[in-house]
């Protein structure tokens, strides 16, 4: 089994429904509200699948960060969401540590 897929679906799955969350409009749409929950459900599935090989730590760590990244990205550009110089130090920060447990750390998977 490829439990680094299972991360990568939880967290564009996970992504796709912290997106719709914005369209869903407190829950009051019914598509984007589908899209939330179906969303989160495949995501926290996926990530139940990772975690029988993936330490729950790392997982969760890659998972947060690369979803930061990527729900920062998705605000930006659809939503119009502003980035000033301290959002983009600290995205970068974020993209650092990811690749320091990816490449670095020493534990087990």
């Amino acid at each position: 089994m490829n439990y680094w897929l299972f991360l990568m679906i939880a967290i564009v799955s996970e992504v796709i429904a912290t997106s719709a969350l914005k369209a869903s409009a407190g829950f009051t749409r019914l598509w984007p509200s589908v899209i939330v929950v179906v969303g989160y459900g495949i995501s926290f599935y996926m990530m139940s699948l990772a975690l029988e090989a993936i330490p729950v730590g790392i997982a969760y760590a890659i998972w947060s960060g690369i979803g930061i990244i990527l729900i920062t990205a998705i605000a930006w550009m659809l939503y119009g969401q502003e980035l000033d110089l301290w959002a983009i130090i600290g995205i970068g920060f974020i993209i650092i540590g990811v690749v320091i447990l990816n490449a670095l750390s020493k534990v087990e998977v």
